[in-house]
């Protein structure tokens, strides 16, 4: 009899490009993103993709003295796999994003794979009401931002992190992502099989027509052949619905509040976890199996939860 297909679910609950007056449930504090991304594992969320925040008004932060207040609860009450952001956020030099991951040497980080524009400037239309000064700015700014990830920062985070063991997630928000990866495939600073996190719908990247999703699919597979993990990321409303696609092509998906605040229209999401169990709803509503944390790990050859530095 065959195997069921397993589809790695990662979460990403912390919500770092949203600001937090967007939504009352985006968790700010270590305890509520300790406790939102332990509600998402038990959920079924094989992967972490975790940012921090400043306690006190919700900016994003790299500190690795905040990380360290929600990691080993982390580590001591999940066997998920623990994914740190590189990425920060787009105000943040490459050396400040690099902070935790360099301090923790997590199994996995996530990558950005080009420089873009980076357009979260349309969401003021939609949230009037903002608490603090910078949530504001932070928007704003982005008009005219471009979003830095050069050859060098890229080869830089490959070189610096790959030495501690730690793989990546490969966050491919237009298909010159991909050729960008492929540019370090050939060069030999990175080796399969590859995580490919394809993104979709985020202004300045690839949109999230389904055309554009088989365009993303037909590249990697031209490009990578069957050395690469593919996943899906919907930004905001397509999260659900371009999961699904996703998946019934042979994807693995990516949920959590960092990419939508959204449960349904109009209906925002009172967690990560409720997003996770939407989707597993759909994975096994195919048939499909959704992987363990252990499973993950062999998919994507990954060193182990005990070889991490928290």
């Amino acid at each position: 009899m065959a195997t069921k297909r397993k589809v790695i679910i990662t979460c990403a609950p912390t919500g770092a490009i949203h600001t937090p007056s967007m939504s009352s449930y985006l968790p700010v504090t270590p305890d509520q993103i300790a406790e939102a991304a332990l509600a998402a594992a038990k959920e079924g969320a094989a992967i972490l993709h975790l940012h921090a925040r400043d306690a006190e008004d919700g900016r994003p932060t790299q500190d690795p003295a905040v990380f360290q207040r929600f990691l080993p609860r982390l580590k001591s009450e999940t066997d998920a796999v623990i994914n740190l952001t590189t990425g920060g956020s787009p105000h943040m030099t490459v050396a400040e994003r690099l902070k935790p991951a360099h301090h923790f040497q997590p199994e996995v980080a996530s990558l950005n794979m080009g420089s873009m524009n980076f357009g979260l400037y349309p969401m003021l239309d939609r949230f009037k009401d903002l608490k603090h000064d910078w949530e504001r700015q932070h928007l704003e700014k982005s008009r005219d931002l471009v979003f830095k990830n050069t050859f060098a920062d890229i080869e830089y985070i490959l070189s610096s992190c790959s030495a501690n063991g730690t793989r990546f997630e490969f966050e491919c928000y237009d298909i010159s992502h991909l050729y960008n990866l492929a540019h370090f495939v050939d060069r030999g600073l990175v080796k399969g099989p590859f995580f490919v996190q394809s993104v979709f719908g985020l202004l300045g990247g690839i949109g999230a027509h389904p055309e554009d999703l088989a365009h993303m699919k037909r590249t990697a597979d031209r490009l990578f052949g069957n050395d690469y993990v593919w996943s899906i990321l919907g930004a905001g409303r397509n999260q659900i619905p371009l999961g699904s696609i996703g998946v019934a092509q042979g994807s693995n998906v990516r949920v959590g509040l960092e990419d939508s605040l959204w449960i349904a229209p109009g209906q925002l999401a009172e967690s990560s976890a409720a997003q996770v169990k939407k989707i597993r709803q759909v994975i096994e509503g195919l048939s499909l199996e959704v992987a363990t944390p252990a499973e993950a790990r062999q998919m994507l050859a990954l060193k182990g939860g005990d070889n991490v530095n928290f």
